[in-house]
């Protein structure tokens, strides 16, 4: 079975991605993904340098995030031709991943998809697992962890998915709102419904 991770920013999905690897499931991380695809010597890496010029690319052979980042947050036009360069490789490096890690026999596999909703992925998997939590609690926690103003914080949650969007197109929602073996109940109910434990 495939199982889609997904959630909101700042909802505990890497907690729950801690746990699933607890249960020695197999992850694919779209996030780790996306830093692989733009290795140095990546055939990605390369298009980007053509599309952005070749002063993106650090002395280290690196791609400059803040150089780009800097260039795609004024211009959409730009981010378009960045995203179409990224996603494409992405998706193919993430079921080049779950074919593998099929191929040689695992059973279960997750596969770790922030934008899972956003990105119309759900074709990739079987059964859809959602981070929720409550949206007070979920702006405490962001301010927290990424030091921001409310402001910045409310920003941040509002470019995703509402979280009922996300809990309606879920075959489980884990609640994150309590403690973390409340949480961790939650998930082994889930893994035991699916029969992977």
């Amino acid at each position: 079975m495939i199982i889609g991770l997904t959630g909101s920013i700042a909802s505990g999905k890497s907690t729950v991605a801690n746990m699933l690897a607890g249960y020695r499931l197999p992850i694919v991380d779209a996030d780790l993904v996306a830093r692989q695809v733009v290795e140095p010597g990546t055939e990605t890496l390369a298009q980007i340098a053509q599309a952005f010029g070749a002063d993106v690319i650090q002395e280290d052979g690196t791609m400059d995030r803040e150089k780009v980042g800097a260039i795609i947050f004024h211009e959409p036009a730009k981010r378009k031709i960045l995203n179409d360069i990224i996603h494409p490789a992405i998706r193919t490096e993430m079921i080049r991943q779950r074919d593998e890690y099929v191929a040689k026999g695992e059973k279960h596999i997750v596969m770790d998809i922030p934008l899972l909703f956003e990105s119309k992925l759900q074709h990739f998997v079987d059964k859809i697992l959602v981070v929720s939590v409550k949206e007070d609690i979920q702006l405490q926690r962001l301010m927290e962890r990424n030091n921001l103003s409310e402001e910045e914080a409310r920003a941040r949650m509002a470019s995703q998915l509402p979280m009922l969007v996300k809990e309606q197109g879920a075959d489980v929602v884990i609640y994150n709102n309590r403690s973390i073996e409340s949480t961790a109940q939650q998930l082994e109910a889930a893994l035991k419904e699916w029969g992977i434990i």
